[in-house]
């Protein structure tokens, strides 16, 4: 019995990410939701407290899934942190564009200026796992400072530099309707890993 509870509350939370990174928090109603996922509309308050601990828990299960995968890309292999870091934000720009599946996109990207202002436990959960996110990177490319292919000193600080510009890109390819703003910050992260001077 509780296996059912938890699989029919996940099951909102996946179905909740779907039409959220697709329309926003706001613009999404609980019956679009509960309706989309095929459960009465009386049981949210079974699962959430409210529509803002809902969102919340759609915020933590994205990241927990993200890191999962994040892990996966970044895992040191045969080729050097430097490659394995160009080849996150190439999948980055490969999901990010505007052709690019909706699911797939970025809920930092959608949600960070919408709920900031709006929700504390909502951006705090952004917040979070964006910090993860960013520690992870700054991992890899400790990595490749120490494999040699990455030039720097300061992963941390490279890391958050990095995550920021890529953040913003997104925001300005999705207002341009194409990926130049992505690809512009796929070369300014090349240059940046290898010490060389932005152009």
């Amino acid at each position: 019995m509780m296996k059912d509870t938890k699989d029919t509350r996940q099951h909102i939370v996946d179905t909740g990410y779907r039409l959220i990174v697709s329309k926003g928090f706001a613009s999404v109603g609980l019956a679009e939701i509960l309706g989309a996922a095929g459960v009465p509309k009386g049981s949210f308050y079974y699962y959430f407290k409210s529509k803002e601990q809902f969102g919340e828990e759609v915020i933590k299960s994205y990241f927990k899934e993200y890191l999962v995968w994040l892990e996966e890309v970044l895992r040191p292999q045969t080729n050097s942190a430097y490659d394995r870091l160009l080849n996150y934000w190439q999948r980055w720009i490969e999901t990010q564009s505007e052709p690019a599946c909706g699911e797939q996109k970025c809920l930092v990207v959608k949600l960070s200026a919408e709920v900031s202002d709006l929700s504390e436990p909502m951006r705090l959960a952004l917040q979070e796992g964006s910090s993860k996110v960013i520690l992870r990177i700054a991992l890899c490319i400790e990595e490749g400072i120490a494999d040699g292919s990455i030039t720097g000193s300061n992963a941390n600080f490279t890391a958050e530099l990095l995550y920021t510009m890529w953040l913003g890109a997104s925001l300005l390819s999705k207002l341009n309707r194409h990926e130049k703003p992505l690809q512009r910050a796929l070369q300014a992260t090349s240059s940046l890993l290898r010490g060389n001077t932005l152009t």
